[in-house]
């Protein structure tokens, strides 16, 4: 008797790797547009989303203890903002997202970060809606920084509405 079965190819064996969206947490409007987007992303493609905040070093080395203390509220504030926006995840993903909290440079932190977890597979940015251009990460990496940006970024217009979203995910 002859077996009529198929062994898997190592390609059909594999787990497929799990797609994260990053994006990048900060005070601007766009923020929602770009979480919205890399949350129906997340979710079409059985991926999900990361959020990383980034607390920017202050200049007040005299004054070691009161910006030590600046530096403890900033980061406490920005633990309640990621707690936030990942119960938004959850609710859009149906998953929790991965939560980063850096200090430093944004964008060297975004370069940083990318190059320690290779699950990132996608940085989502949203344009800003203002005259003075798209904001700085986006101008960054589709100027010069786009040589060190080692994996595709989506940029989303930031004016687009929920419905608009929706429609295009």
């Amino acid at each position: 008797m002859t077996d009529t079965t198929q062994s898997a190819t190592p390609e059909q064996q594999a787990p497929k790797p799990v797609r994260i969206f990053l994006v990048v947490v900060d005070d601007s409007p766009e923020l929602k547009v770009a979480l919205r987007y890399a949350c129906l992303r997340a979710r079409k493609s059985g991926g999900k989303v990361a959020l990383l905040t980034v607390l920017e070093k202050g200049e007040m080395q005299h004054w070691l203890a009161v910006e030590n203390l600046i530096r403890e509220e900033q980061r406490a504030e920005a633990e309640q903002m990621l707690q936030k926006l990942a119960r938004e995840v959850n609710q859009l993903t149906g998953t929790l997202p991965a939560l980063y909290v850096r200090e430093g440079n944004r964008t060297e932190e975004v370069l940083s970060l990318i190059g320690e977890e290779p699950s990132i597979s996608i940085l989502v940015l949203a344009a800003g809606t203002d005259p003075e251009g798209p904001g700085p990460l986006i101008s960054y990496y589709t100027g010069r920084g786009l040589g060190r940006l080692h994996i595709p970024l989506t940029i989303v217009p930031g004016g687009l509405s929920n419905e608009e979203l929706d429609a295009i995910t």
